[in-house]
């Protein structure tokens, strides 16, 4: 089971009006400067959600495994390998 908590509902919502936000920039031809900082602002909080997801899933996921008494190197691995990805 993944954990995707209000939290994490409420960054996405929040990414969601930071995308419209700037095609609204598009739209009313905003400076250059203006539209990639806030991309930028974008990039920076989809990397944070990102790492939010993976670290939650994570720690559920071990206790999980703990729990059947299996090897958690192994989950430990693949959330290095998602995080790695999304760079």
């Amino acid at each position: 089971m993944y954990v995707y908590d209000d939290d994490l509902k409420k960054r996405m919502r929040r990414l969601e009006g930071q995308v419209r936000g700037v095609l609204n920039m598009m739209e009313e031809e905003k400076h250059c400067k203006d539209v990639v900082a806030q991309i930028s602002a974008i990039r920076s909080a989809a990397d944070k959600a990102i790492a939010y997801i993976v670290a939650k899933n994570l720690e559920q996921c071990l206790r999980e495994e703990q729990a059947a008494g299996g090897d958690t190197g192994k989950l430990v691995a693949e959330a290095v390998q998602l995080l790695i990805k999304s760079k």
